[in-house]
């Protein structure tokens, strides 16, 4: 194909992208659902309207973001106005392929209430350079995907990564993609919204693997959590938790209302605000609580799954709370008191001022990861962990979000200096981008990479010398195993 506006036809009609400088194309912001206004505003998704005149896919689709968590994440994060916020982006070498390629479905993470697939740290052109097609989603955030309403479907931004994953199932093919072969991946809340959908019934079948990276499971996340954070909602602003009265709100005085059902207080109940607005076990689309069904239950049995987080997902943020008693801490955290001591040994290196960051780090990351990864090691399910552990010039530290350009190996990508320094390094790029491929294409990382099991707990570290640990995780164990 050597046009430089590539068409496709999709199932629901034409769509017209453009080639690269680099020879790959994509095509940008495609409608897998109908804008959610209206009557649709808080329904499932429904199949876009068939249309006939090619559609321009050359720019990126509105975004359900419309205020960006800045002081959580270093990820440019785009705004974009509209209302067909159900859109997908795709990035292909070519869709004529001699034999179809494999295909990245990539969920953005931002806390369930924020993130953006227009993201430049998002861009599918180094998978296209190694012949995966990626395909990046946008789905409704917030109150509009996550709080429970009486009149409404639950977990409405569950349903949207379903009918996104369905329209790749429907159209990957025509760009150049194996349906068969599609592996699903996010970070954060993406990462999360992954291991969510392993335990998602609907889902089956509409992928082989899933990638994880820095996954947050909400724990308890079941239908009493959902029903107090709509009693909350509802206390704290007067409005009742339901779609009719929500419908005709603008953006503007809908999240005005969100923020003040994220806001801290007494009134909260023990309700952490990251649990307010999340994917939840409704009972009937998440059957029971996404932990659960991972670490006791037969969800994702067999699908392979690598996961893992940064060393110091949290350790950097701004404005932490000032650190009280670390016996105090980890206790809030569901921990011992009495592990004070362990903690300080295992984290010696450390300011004191640093451990509340540390402690919320393990606490949110890695020990729902690495029980995970051992509760599916116990069964023989095919399992990658890893860490990654290259500290940033900028602070020290291995943070929140460091690790994505070296995934998508786009070091020169806007912002990307901002968050590693001047001159990152390419090797580990290359080392971690190419081990993505490898279990893309190949439901494998690779030979150097071997499997997390019951006996041997290796994982992969990447740092400036990727190497793997025979139990890189052995500190988190210590502290927070029963």
């Amino acid at each position: 194909m050597s046009t430089a506006y590539p068409q496709v036809n999709t199932v629901h009609g034409p769509v017209c992208g453009e080639r690269r400088a680099d020879g790959s194309l994509r095509f940008l912001g495609i409608p897998y659902a109908r804008p959610p206004v209206g009557e649709l505003r808080f329904a499932a998704p429904v199949a876009p309207q068939p249309w006939t005149e090619t559609l321009d896919a050359i720019a990126y689709g509105p975004t359900a973001q419309r205020r960006p968590i800045t002081e959580v994440t270093t990820v440019p994060e785009p705004t974009i106005p509209g209302d067909a916020v159900l859109n997908v982006n795709v990035f292909t070498p070519d869709t004529t392929p001699e034999k179809p390629l494999p295909v990245l479905v990539w969920i953005h993470g931002g806390g369930y209430v924020a993130g953006s697939a227009a993201s430049p740290w998002y861009d599918g052109s180094a998978f296209s350079r190694d012949g995966v097609v990626l395909v990046s989603l946008g789905y409704r955030l917030g109150i509009e995907g996550f709080l429970h309403l009486d009149d409404a479907p639950d977990n409405r931004g569950v349903l949207d990564w379903i009918a996104a994953l369905e329209w790749v199932r429907d159209n990957i093919a025509k760009f150049g993609g194996d349906p068969a072969k599609v592996t699903i991946a996010g970070q954060s809340a993406g990462g999360g919204a992954v291991q969510t959908l392993l335990a998602v019934p609907a889902a089956r079948g509409l992928f082989r693997g899933v990638i994880s990276a820095s996954g947050v499971l909400m724990r308890p996340d079941g239908p009493d959590v959902a029903r107090a954070a709509a009693r909350l909602f509802t206390a704290r602003t007067g409005v009742p938790a339901t779609a009719a009265a929500l419908r005709g709100l603008g953006r503007d005085e809908l999240l005005d209302l969100q923020g003040r059902l994220l806001a801290p207080g007494a009134d909260r109940e023990g309700l952490p605000p990251m649990q307010t607005l999340a994917p939840f076990a409704d009972g009937e689309l998440i059957p029971e609580p996404v932990f659960t069904a991972l670490t006791e239950g037969d969800a994702g049995a067999d699908v392979p799954l690598l996961l893992g987080c940064t060393a110091h997902e949290f350790n950097v943020l701004p404005d932490l709370p000032e650190t009280p008693p670390l016996p105090q801490l980890l206790g809030f955290l569901g921990l011992e008191p009495d592990r004070a001591e362990t903690f300080r040994a295992a984290y010696k290196d450390l300011e004191p001022d640093a451990y509340f960051g540390q402690a919320l780090t393990d606490a949110t990351f890695r020990v729902p990861a690495l029980a995970v990864a051992a509760a599916r090691a116990a069964r023989d399910r095919p399992t990658w962990l890893y860490e990654f552990s290259w500290a940033s010039p900028v602070n020290g530290a291995a943070f929140h979000c460091l690790d994505l350009p070296f995934a998508f190996d786009l070091l020169g990508a806007e912002g990307v200096t901002v968050a590693t320094g001047a001159a990152p390094p390419q090797a580990l790029a290359d080392a971690l981008h190419r081990s993505w491929v490898a279990f893309v294409r190949d439901q494998d990382p690779g030979t150097e990479w071997p499997r997390f099991t019951a006996d041997e707990r290796a994982a992969m570290v990447w740092s400036a010398e990727p190497h793997v640990d025979d139990d890189p995780m052995s500190q988190v164990r210590a502290i927070w195993s029963s």
